[in-house]
């Protein structure tokens, strides 16, 4: 996987998208994440404040539901790992966009815990596919062509997705739509935008087989504190993630800002891979990953601690402003110490990330239950985010 380069974004392409050429490419990953993720894997966080207040789900329960989303996105990241998987990439990346769409939206159709549970373990699986496959498939040709500076674009598809949903919710939520409905139009809106990727990414061409015997690439040490790090940022950013507009909505102080909130954290998402590339750019992959898990822990942090406007927006931005970042960081930093195979260390980074995450919601769930409050589980994934940064920083400077 290509490394980010320190440029903003470039204003246009010569290519046109039927031709695949870098702009297609990267508009098409742009489109491919903000369907299975920023919407599909992100929308139950603003959709969560009307199940619970129509269907009386304890946040224990709320917090369940979450983690199946994220077990399915681990056991995603497993198979996606697996060198066996058939077919082309573009055809098991189109399939999985389909199955998170239809997933998102068939959460309209239960009214209890185990069928949210199971709808949602499908669609995380669904969004970890097509995170490790899209990735894959539009870094390799975007690199293969000289053109690895749209790669920021392409990762910006997260927070795109985000801010959408966002407004989607928001506005229909104003309108007087229930909660099923805003699962549908979200499940139709993931649809539309990942159908577009036919178009945006073609087939792939040939690729040329790998000689005989070829060596898998020298493992550089690093590799294990760079993996528990990223382990650490899914625990650490998912309680905010989840739970954000739910603590706006039972915080009087602030609940006039529970339409805005999301919708915060998906703008600072969209230039911040460009932003961290930059930071990357001077300090290294590893040190600006350190950097970025200590800013995110700046934000969760506050998300409790400073029970205002200014406190939850600062959460918001910080949030928004390294979910990505961190994300696309500890893509690279893994692939270069590792060698070999693309897809596989992407994938089982991805899973590192995803066993985090699935722990986070039910610990916070739980805890808040049993406290009345998410600032304790909040503290902790503060101080596990911490943790994340020393691991990353300890890594040698040149990773």
């Amino acid at each position: 996987m290509p490394d980010l380069p320190p440029e903003t974004l470039p204003h246009l392409a010569s290519a046109s998208p039927s031709t695949g050429g870098p702009r297609a490419l990267a508009l098409g990953g742009l489109l491919a994440l903000a369907a299975a993720m920023g919407i599909g894997r992100f929308v139950y966080t603003p959709i969560l404040p009307f199940m619970t207040a129509a269907l009386g789900l304890s946040q224990a329960a709320a917090g369940l539901i979450a983690s199946a989303n994220f077990l399915g996105y681990l056991a995603g990241a497993l198979l996606a790992a697996t060198p066996w998987l058939p077919g082309g990439r573009r055809t098991w990346l189109l399939a999985s966009l389909l199955a998170s769409a239809l997933s998102t939206g068939a959460m309209a159709v239960p009214a209890t815990v185990l069928p949210f549970a199971a709808l949602r373990f499908l669609g995380g699986l669904a969004s970890a596919y097509v995170l490790v496959l899209a990735s894959a498939l539009v870094l390799d040709r975007l690199a293969t062509s000289g053109q690895s500076r749209w790669s920021a674009l392409h990762f910006a598809g997260v927070g795109a997705g985000i801010a959408a949903s966002a407004l989607l919710v928001a506005g229909l939520a104003a309108a007087g739509v229930d909660w099923r409905a805003l699962w549908l139009a979200s499940g139709l809106l993931a649809l539309l935008a990942g159908l577009a990727t036919l178009w945006l990414i073609p087939p792939e061409p040939p690729r040329p087989a790998a000689p005989a015997g070829a060596a898998a690439g020298q493992r550089a040490p690093g590799l294990p504190a760079l993996l528990l790090a990223y382990g650490l940022f899914g625990f650490g950013y998912v309680i905010t993630a989840t739970f954000i507009t739910t603590i706006v909505r039972t915080t009087p102080a602030i609940s006039p800002l529970e339409p805005w909130i999301w919708l915060a954290v998906g703008l600072a998402a969209m230039p911040s891979v460009a932003a961290w590339a930059a930071v990357a750019g001077r300090v290294g992959s590893a040190r600006a990953y350190a950097l970025a898990a200590l800013t995110q822990a700046l934000g969760v942090a506050a998300s409790v601690l400073w029970p205002s406007a200014g406190g939850i927006l600062l959460a918001a931005v910080l949030l928004g402003g390294t979910i990505m970042g961190l994300t696309a960081l500890g893509l690279i930093t893994a692939r270069r110490l590792a060698g070999g195979d693309g897809r596989r260390v992407m994938a089982l980074t991805t899973a590192a990330f995803g066993l985090g995450q699935t722990i986070g919601p039910t610990f916070a769930g739980v805890l808040h239950d049993q406290t009345g409050s998410f600032a304790l589980p909040s503290l902790v994934a503060a101080a596990g985010l911490v943790l994340a940064a020393a691991l990353a920083w300890s890594i040698p400077r040149a990773a």
